[in-house]
């Protein structure tokens, strides 16, 4: 499969782009563990466009995790247009328009699902991007805003008609948000379309490589994107089992790249959602007191403290 000229492999499997969950250590280790592609924390076009600092430090990438995307989101044309050129300029390897957050604060400002209800304005935006830059544009969106429109399989169509160079589709209305099943019918119909050329990948409800390879073998799409099953689990992208160890191992490697990388108050803040979220902990009795010492640690000591701790408790309880 290839996105332009970037050759991504036979079923590659991408990380999906998660605000305050896509870190660059996230992202690195994601990479190291077999994630064909990676894409940036969602970026917000506006906060760009004013040069809001924790928003460009989002653009920050490295060598080591291409090909990696940047993905912005907007509602405002000229804002969207002007984001795209500044993301250009932090080299990624593809630029991904953002129409699937189906949040609140994104959606009901008509910007992320919310362009589901303007699709004109979606497809000047991807018109108008698509012409500004150079990388390929490629887009992320949902089925329709709600059960009485699902509008995708036109919408791809008009979407790759603006210039897009790949499209990811999340198999949920934006009125479903993430409850209910994805439906990948409609994702398997549009990859179908005799009309559609350019890849379509998958998302939604993806827990493991099995449910990406059945999502390959029944809906025949060109690749996987998997989000929130990725929460602490990096290593979900490896076709290799790693032992307990070696696994709250990789935990403690992400804080340090990410303190070393983003700073040490930010690095800690990301990296205790995943540790707060990651399966490995399951095995521990009463584990919600530490997952609460967990997501109030403030110190790289504290957080490796506790790690050590759970692998101590793990150890017993196996």
């Amino acid at each position: 499969m290839k996105i332009g000229d970037i050759d991504l492999g036979e079923r590659p499997v991408f990380l999906a782009p998660m605000e305050d969950v896509t870190d660059i250590g996230f992202r690195l280790l994601c990479k190291r563990f077999g994630a064909s592609m990676v894409y940036t924390e969602f970026v917000s076009a506006e906060a760009l466009v004013r040069d809001v600092k924790s928003t460009v430090q989002k653009l920050t990438i490295a060598d080591e995790e291409r090909p990696v995307g940047i993905q912005i989101y907007g509602r405002d044309v000229e804002a969207m247009v002007e984001a795209a050129k500044i993301v250009e300029q932090a080299k990624p390897d593809v630029i991904d328009l953002n129409f699937g957050c189906p949040v609140k604060k994104v959606a009901s400002k008509g910007a992320g699902a919310g362009m589901l209800q303007n699709i004109p304005k979606m497809l000047e935006i991807t018109r108008k991007v698509v012409d500004a830059v150079r990388l390929p544009v490629t887009a992320k969106t949902r089925l329709g805003w709600n059960a009485e429109q699902l509008i995708i399989t036109e919408l791809a169509e008009q979407l790759q008609d603006c210039g897009i160079q790949a499209l990811t589709i999340h198999g949920r209305t934006r009125a479903q948000m993430y409850t209910g099943e994805a439906d990948w019918t409609l994702i398997g119909e549009v990859k179908r379309n005799p009309r559609i050329h350019i890849p379509i990948i998958g998302n939604g409800d993806i827990k493991s490589l099995a449910d990406a390879d059945r999502a390959f073998d029944t809906y025949g799409v060109d690749a996987v994107m998997i989000g929130r099953a990725t929460f602490g689990c990096p290593w979900i992208f490896s076709r290799k089992e790693l032992t307990l160890d070696e696994k709250i191992d990789v935990l403690e490697e992400q804080l340090r790249i990410n303190v070393e990388r983003i700073d040490e108050y930010r690095g800690i803040l990301h990296t205790r959602r995943h540790l707060a979220a990651s399966p490995v902990f399951k095995g521990i009795p009463d584990f919600r007191q530490t997952r609460i010492a967990m997501l109030r640690s403030e110190t790289v000591n504290g957080l490796i403290g506790i790690l050590e701790e759970c692998r101590e408790r793990l150890k017993v309880s196996h």
